[in-house]
């Protein structure tokens, strides 16, 4: 008799226990909600209406240098809102670009101009490199994604020692030609666009397997069917950036360095004691030439390089 009394106190017990464990678990459970329902409000507070996502509105007469895009077109519109709402919300990098660009598009514009090359292909060399001396895995680089092929068939110097796809110059130089003789081809600035992506001979050949004869009518890979697409609203941010929710002072931008240029038509064996000489360090040096690949310059054949070097207080 008293060993079943011990057994169902125990049991008694272990009952009391469990209840106890799972009103605290369920009390637990029921209290979470109403936490994150608090702090979610916090939130809301602090942040206001600012903290929101809104669908864009696709501005009508959008055109890429002066030809039309054809909103019209369900698929057309469609690809144009992705492109803007992409841009828009990665907010980082919109606003470095903008910062970028006031340093870097008065270099390039004078280079377009003089070619005849339209002002909204700047454009262009934002969405190949971000405004940066990139190298893609293809071996695509600088400002313009130049390959080396490409390149040197231009008359730009591209070796170990020397590579003229990072002298922004030089290069904007090449893009300028490649995208006037394809104009000339296809007789549209944004089919040239395209080509400058998927080169002269693949765009031929999706015009003529497909029978069209605009951008906006081919049925092209994920990469070049959004490249102009990607231009354009670049284009359209950059050019109003206020509409898109970018605010930044005029003290933000990054600013354009003036520099001089050195005439050298030797050797140089220490690009450190090079720049020294010239009351600069060697880290200020590259960045101002990253067309100088090396720690010195070989120069066997004797050629004329003009090495800049910034202005007294620019650095």
């Amino acid at each position: 008799m008293i060993g079943f009394l011990k057994k169902g106190l125990l049991f008694l017990g272990a009952f009391f226990v469990v209840g106890i464990l799972i009103n605290a678990f369920q009390t637990s459970d029921e209290k979470q909600p109403v936490l994150k329902a608090v702090d979610a409000k916090l939130i809301e507070e602090e942040m206001g209406d600012d903290y929101n996502v809104y669908a864009l509105e696709v501005p009508e007469g959008l055109n890429f240098a002066g030809e039309l895009v054809p909103l019209n077109i369900p698929d057309v519109r469609e690809r144009m809102d992705r492109e803007l709402l992409v841009n828009t919300y990665w907010q980082s990098n919109g606003l470095l670009l903008i910062k970028r660009a006031n340093k870097y598009f008065p270099i390039i514009e004078p280079i377009l101009k003089k070619n005849g090359v339209p002002e909204d292909l700047k454009y262009l060399a934002v969405i190949e490199s971000g405004l940066m001396q990139a190298r893609s895995p293809a071996g695509a680089s600088g400002f313009w994604q130049i390959m080396k092929a490409t390149g040197r068939e231009n008359g730009l110097e591209v070796n170990d020692n020397v590579d003229e796809r990072y002298h922004i110059e030089k290069a904007t130089e090449v893009a300028c030609k490649f995208l006037k003789s394809a104009k000339e081809k296809f007789g549209s600035w944004t089919l040239a666009a395209a080509a400058y992506n998927a080169g002269r001979t693949g765009i031929n050949r999706r015009l003529d397997e497909q029978q069209v004869d605009s951008y906006y009518d081919l049925l092209l890979g994920e990469e070049t069917g959004r490249y102009v697409f990607r231009i354009i609203a670049l284009k359209e941010i950059m050019t109003n950036p206020d509409t898109y929710g970018f605010n930044y002072k005029e003290e933000d931008l990054y600013k354009p360095i003036p520099t001089r240029k050195i005439a050298v038509d030797t050797a140089i064996e220490s690009m450190a004691d090079f720049a020294k000489q010239h009351g600069i360090n060697y880290k200020i040096l590259k960045l101002h030439n990253p067309w100088l690949r090396e720690k010195n310059l070989n120069n066997s054949s004797g050629k004329t390089y003009y090495i800049e070097i910034p202005e007294k207080g620019y650095y």
